[in-house]
């Protein structure tokens, strides 16, 4: 670390420590953000084009690697779970299988990002391993996803992955979470009864696509149907999945599959959700009302977790510790992000906005939201 990016770090942990009320996590950047609602720090949003053109390569080495391994480990910890008769084995095959597939599982957000053929064959590779076993085919993320990274959306009630959390009652962050738990009965409920049903009645349709197609957060968001191509997409993968789901009903319920598997199944998928949910509660302050934001502003809004802190790569898997970097650059494959964050701290001043999005960990994030949520209520 060079002197100036070791100065610069001193100054982002004495921000961070000197509140005892907020330690954890970085000193308040709710001021920053409002004074970049509507302008641009043109310095930072300059190096982040630079950056761009210099780290957007994706390497299909990594993505096949990684993905493949995580997958596999995911499975295989799962059926060791399954078969496990002691429950000491059972739950440690079962953390391994949660945090594996999570981390397969989140390669759904590159895949929304990337371009055509990017990594060739990739997308349909992930579908066949993760997105129709675990029941969430890439097309609930893509045609989704980048609304919240549309700049006049981001924040508002047009973005289908926002809600002003902070600014909610309190109990609205438990809820957030332990709705997540119930994913798994939902998914199959979608695909297994839902899906069929719509085919057969054109209104359920309407609902079914535009209410149930998508990872949202955002309750009063509506969903288009695609067309062309995606459209094809959409209907090949949503009817692998709803064989798939009315196969393991089926199949369990004919005893073909132990009634153990299957509850084993879904409470592996259950807590990757809840997991999953959890990091959603700290990907972005969540402090917007619904106004414009410039790209600076919704940076500060946004989250990363950088280095030293080891456990976000168990959390934020697949680069989703650098979430507010990817808002500044959402092009860059989460490979080069890390990269792309070394680059920008030894480059940036002290002064500049990038350091307010930098916090510590999940614990002080957490508290953050859950104190604004009572602060905003005086309860």
């Amino acid at each position: 670390m060079n002197s100036n990016m070791a100065e610069q770090q001193a100054e982002f942990t004495k921000g961070q420590e000197a509140d005892p009320v907020t330690a954890g996590f970085q000193a308040d950047a709710s001021a920053e953000r409002l004074r970049f609602q509507k302008s641009e720090d043109m310095e930072l949003v300059k190096l982040a084009a630079k950056l761009t053109r210099e780290h957007s390569q994706h390497d299909g080495r990594i993505y096949w690697t990684d993905f493949l391994g995580s997958a596999l480990l995911g499975y295989a910890a799962m059926l060791g779970a399954m078969l496990a008769g002691n429950i000491f084995l059972i739950l440690a095959f079962g953390v391994v299988s949660v945090l594996a597939l999570y981390r397969a599982g989140s390669f759904i957000h590159e895949i929304s990002h990337m371009k055509k053929n990017s990594v060739r064959g990739f997308k349909w590779g992930w579908n066949l391993f993760i997105g129709v076993p675990l029941m969430m085919p890439s097309f609930m993320y893509e045609g989704v996803h980048n609304l919240h990274h549309n700049k006049t959306r981001y924040g508002t009630e047009k973005d289908p992955e926002y809600l002003p959390l902070a600014l909610m009652k309190p109990w609205t962050v438990p809820l957030f979470v332990m709705v997540a738990a119930l994913a798994p009965i939902a998914l199959l409920l979608r695909y297994a009864v839902l899906t069929p049903l719509s085919f057969l009645i054109p209104p359920l349709r309407n609902i079914v696509v535009e209410r149930y197609s998508g990872l949202v957060i955002n309750p009063v968001f509506r969903r288009k149907m695609p067309e062309g191509e995606a459209r094809r997409d959409w209907l090949l993968l949503e009817g692998a999945t709803s064989l798939w789901a009315i196969g393991l009903i089926s199949l369990t319920s004919l005893s073909i599959i132990p009634l153990g598997y299957f509850l084993t199944y879904l409470a592996i998928l259950s807590v990757s959700v809840v997991i999953n949910q959890v990091r959603t509660l700290v990907a972005h302050l969540w402090e917007n009302e619904g106004e414009p934001m410039s790209v600076t502003a919704q940076y500060l809004d946004s989250v990363n977790v950088p280095p030293p802190a080891t456990l976000p790569e168990l959390w934020a898997p697949v680069g989703l510790r650098y979430h507010a970097l990817h808002h500044l650059l959402p092009s860059i494959p989460y490979h080069e992000l890390g990269k792309a964050h070394r680059k920008l701290v030894e480059t940036l001043p002290s002064h500049s906005p990038y350091w307010a999005a930098n916090y510590k960990g999940l614990p002080g994030l957490v508290t953050r939201l859950v104190k604004r949520t009572f602060g905003t209520h005086n309860v």
